[in-house]
C-alpha cells in the first residue's frame, strides 16, 4: 500500500534523540512537540527534512511502522556532498525543531509475497530495516538480508542485526574497500522465483543487481536510491526541454533536474521518489537523446521514455510529452 500524502506539507518536529549508530552515521529521532501521534507510514517510506542550512533532503524511516510516536532516520556524513548531511551532523541539537514532510512511499513492501530478499549497501540499510522490523516475531514469509559494507566500524545497526532473532536470516559482508573482496550476489539471483527482491544502496550496487536480475519478472525487483536529481557528472551541460502539449520551452541548468525546472515554472508533473527508482515520473520522449540515469527503464524503452526526475539530455534539446 502506498500512502496518499501531500509531500509539500511540513511539520515542525522536535529532535528527541541523537545517536551515533556507526562511524560517520548518526540517527535522529523526530517527534511531535506536543507528544501527539504522527501521521502513519508504511515500511519503505521516506520523509523530507529541511536541514539547518536550508537544504531539503530525503531520508528513509528506519523504525517500525507500528510506532506512531516517532520517526527515526539515519544520516551518513558526506564530506564531499552539497552540505545537507554535514548540516545534520554538525548543527542539529537536541530539542531543535526540523521542518519535516509527511511520509511518502516510493519503495513499498509487497504484501503476501512468497519470500523476500533484501540487498543493502551501506546507508541503504535504513528502509530495509524498517521492513524487517515491520515483520515482528512472526514474519509473513521467509526472508534473507545481504548487508554489504566497507567495515564493521561503518556498519549501522550491526549489533541489532546480530541478535539471535535476526542473525539466522542475515549475511553481513565487509569488503574493506577492496573491489576484489566484493560479495558475489550471482548465486542469490541466478534462479528466478516468485519472491521479491529489494535493493537499496550505492548506484554501482544497484546497477549490478539490475544486471544480474534481468531474467527475473520486472515486477519482482525493487530499487531505492538516495541520489536525488541523478547527481552531477563532470561533463554535464545545460540543455533545453520543450513541452510538446503547451509548446513551452525551458533551460535545464547543470545541477537541476527536468522535474525541478518544470516545478519552478508552475508545471505539474507526477513524481514520488525523485531518484529514478519508482517510475512515477515516466514521460514519453518525443525528440532528442536522453542521458538515462534511472533504475527503471530497460534498453528497449530508452528511445521513447525518460524519467524526468533524474535523466538529462545528451544533446542540446529534448521534447517530451507534457
Amino acid at each position: 500500500m502506498i500512502l496518499q500524502t501531500h509531500a509539500d506539507t511540513q511539520m515542525p518536529l522536535r529532535v528527541a534523540a541523537i545517536t551515533d549508530v556507526a562511524e560517520g552515521i548518526r540517527s535522529f529521532e523526530l517527534v511531535q512537540p506536543d507528544g501527539s501521534e504522527l501521521p502513519p507510514f508504511t515500511a519503505g517510506s521516506h520523509v523530507k527534512v529541511q536541514t539547518p542550512n536550508g537544504l531539503l533532503r530525503k531520508y528513509s524511516l528506519c523504525n517500525d511502522p507500528a510506532e506512531r510516536h516517532r520517526y527515526v532516520i539515519a544520516v551518513k556524513r558526506d564530506d564531499g556532498g552539497q552540505g545537507g548531511s554535514l548540516s545534520m551532523h554538525d548543527e542539529v541539537q537536541l530539542g531543535q525543531t526540523l521542518p519535516t514532510s509527511v511520509p511518502d512511499n516510493a519503495f513499498p513492501l509487497v504484501e503476501n509475497a512468497r519470500s523476500y530478499v533484501f540487498i543493502a549497501g551501506g546507508i541503504g540499510i535504513t528502509p530495509v530495516l524498517s521492513m524487517i522490523r515491520s515483520f515482528g516475531e512472526l514474519p509473513p514469509a521467509s526472508w534473507k538480508l545481504y548487508y554489504l559494507t566497507r567495515s564493521p566500524e561503518t556498519t549501522a545497526f550491526l549489533e541489532e542485526l546480530k541478535e539471535p532473532a535476526l542473525k539466522r536470516n542475515v549475511v553481513i559482508h565487509h569488503d574493506l574497500g577492496d573491489p576484489e573482496r566484493a560479495y558475489d550476489l550471482w548465486p542469490v539471483l541466478e534462479k528466478p522465483n516468485a519472491g521479491h527482491v529489494y535493493c537499496c544502496g550505492p548506484k554501482g550496487l544497484m546497477e549490478s543487481v539490475r544486471d544480474m536480475s534481468g531474467h527475473w519478472s520486472r515486477s519482482n525487483i525493487h530499487f531505492e536510491s538516495f541520489n536525488e536529481g541523478g547527481g552531477v557528472k563532470a561533463d554535464d551541460k545545460p540543455f533545453q526541454v520543450k513541452l510538446a502539449k503547451s509548446g513551452r520551452e525551458f533551460q535545464v541548468p547543470v545541477g537541476k533536474s527536468i522535474l525541478s525546472v518544470l516545478r519552478e515554472h508552475g508545471c505539474d508533473a507526477a513524481s514520488s521518489c525523485e531518484s529514478g527508482t519508482c517510475g512515477t515520473c515516466r514521460t514519453a520522449l518525443l525528440e532528442g537523446e536522453a542521458d538515462h540515469r534511472d533504475m527503471v527503464l530497460y534498453p528497449e524503452e530508452m528511445e521513447s521514455q525518460i524519467m524526468i526526475c533524474v535523466s538529462r539530455a545528451k544533446g542540446e534539446r529534448l521534447v517530451i510529452d507534457l
